[in-house]
């Protein structure tokens, strides 16, 4: 599985930003902060080498079917290329449309290989994910803090991984623009 430590996207910047900007002024009680390093938890879960090894195999799996298609393609090249010189061009257009089917037909394999990838990955580790993000939501609960934050990306996730619904100043800002936001009392 690999892991992206470098994307941030601009939304999770901008809730860091607006947190920072109004974590003190609405602070009306000590608020604890605290974080929880998904790749650390990730690694020490026995699911996690399951995952890897199954996502090894059916990598592997897929790259055999692309080692065979690329095989049998570079097989026709060559007879291709073999042809005699005086081979009627009826027969030499069937080769080239035979051998562009092919390519074609590699090169789709590679687009659906990466996407039964992807599948294969969510399939697998979604339900990790809920599990490690139900826990962490447990014990941010358990141990009475606000915010937990992610100090580790993971493929673009989430900076913010549980936060406590009673600092949510939407609905306040919403008010400072003018909008009118109906009560949920």
């Amino acid at each position: 599985m690999s892991i992206n430590t470098r994307k941030v996207p601009m939304k999770n910047l901008l809730a860091i930003a607006l947190f920072v900007v109004t974590f003190p002024a609405y602070s009306q009680s000590p608020q604890k902060v605290g974080h929880a390093d998904w790749e650390y938890i990730f690694n020490k879960l026995p699911e996690y080498r399951q995952i890897e090894k199954e996502l090894g195999d059916f990598e592997l799996m897929l790259q055999k079917q692309l080692d065979s298609k690329r095989q049998e393609l570079d097989g026709k090249y060559k007879a291709y290329l073999a042809l005699p010189k005086d081979t009627p061009d009826p027969i030499k257009k069937d080769k080239e449309t035979e051998l562009a089917y092919l390519q074609e037909n590699i090169r789709k394999f590679q687009q659906d290989a990466q996407s039964s990838m992807q599948a294969k990955q969510s399939a697998l580790a979604g339900p990790v994910f809920q599990k490690v993000a139900k826990a962490i939501e447990e014990v941010a609960k358990e141990n009475g803090f606000s915010y937990i934050f992610n100090p580790q990306m993971i493929g673009g996730g989430d900076v913010l991984l549980f936060s406590d619904e009673k600092f949510n100043i939407s609905d306040l800002v919403l008010r400072k623009l003018g909008i009118a936001v109906a009560t949920s009392d």
